[in-house]
């Protein structure tokens, strides 16, 4: 019998005084379920582990039970507890970009200091012990608790990486894009290095049928996303 795949969002917040939106920052990371098998996609800030152990086990799943992590890309708020959770399940598998995985695994520096209103998270933060065991490519089928299909999606991030869920007609879009006041946007532009490539990668988001879309930065949307996504596209290919 197939266990059907389900998605399910976190949503991990901490009070940060100077946040515009009332002082609180939050973040999705997705779980990957299908039977005993789970893949969390991303990690959080540093700080936020107990945040994210707790709505874990709300669902009955724990850090021990985690089968693998999947990085969209290299940001601290996206790796920023990998190093702790390989401490607690060593046996899990870790799959990212080549390109991003020398600062993941922390051979080069993070290409983006933190923000001055999070300074502060930064001093938890460890890299030690993280490491990748699988390296992803734009277009590999991934088989983790269902198939999704990875999209490469730089600009954000040199290695920044999407996951399709053709099942469910979900995209995973990491930072590739935001959600806010209800509206979806292109990428934080001031956390994105090579804004013209990162407009050029929504155009390839074009090429799926995509109902619904978890931003990594705004949670889930779910209305008209195929045409908002070529609105947004045709910066890309006007660029």
């Amino acid at each position: 019998m197939t266990v059907k795949t389900k998605l399910t969002t976190l949503s991990l917040s901490v009070p940060v005084p100077g946040m515009p939106g009332g002082g609180l920052w939050t973040i999705t990371p997705t779980l990957i379920s299908s039977g005993d098998t789970h893949y969390l996609v991303d990690t959080g800030m540093p700080g936020m582990l107990d945040d994210l152990a707790a709505q874990l086990s709300s669902m009955g799943v724990s850090l021990e039970m985690l089968t693998g992590v999947i990085i969209t890309h290299q940001d601290i708020d996206h790796i920023g507890n990998l190093s702790r959770i390989l401490e607690i399940n060593p046996g899990i598998e870790v799959f990212a970009h080549p390109d991003d995985a020398p600062y993941i695994i922390g051979t080069l520096p993070l290409i983006k200091p933190l923000p001055n209103i999070l300074e502060a998270f930064g001093a938890d933060f460890s890299r030690n012990g993280n490491r990748i065991d699988h390296l992803v490519a734009d277009g590999d089928d991934l088989h983790v608790a269902g198939r999704f299909i990875i999209i490469h999606t730089p600009g954000h991030t040199a290695g920044h990486i999407s996951l399709y869920h053709p099942d469910s007609k979900t995209l995973i879009a990491g930072d590739a894009m935001v959600v806010r006041g209800g509206q979806l946007q292109g990428p934080n532009e001031a956390q994105t290095p090579d804004l013209p490539e990162a407009y050029r990668s929504l155009v390839k988001l074009t090429a799926y049928d995509i109902r619904q879309i978890i931003c990594y930065h705004g949670g889930i949307f779910d209305t008209d996303a195929n045409q908002w996504i070529s609105r947004l596209a045709s910066r890309g290919e006007n660029d």
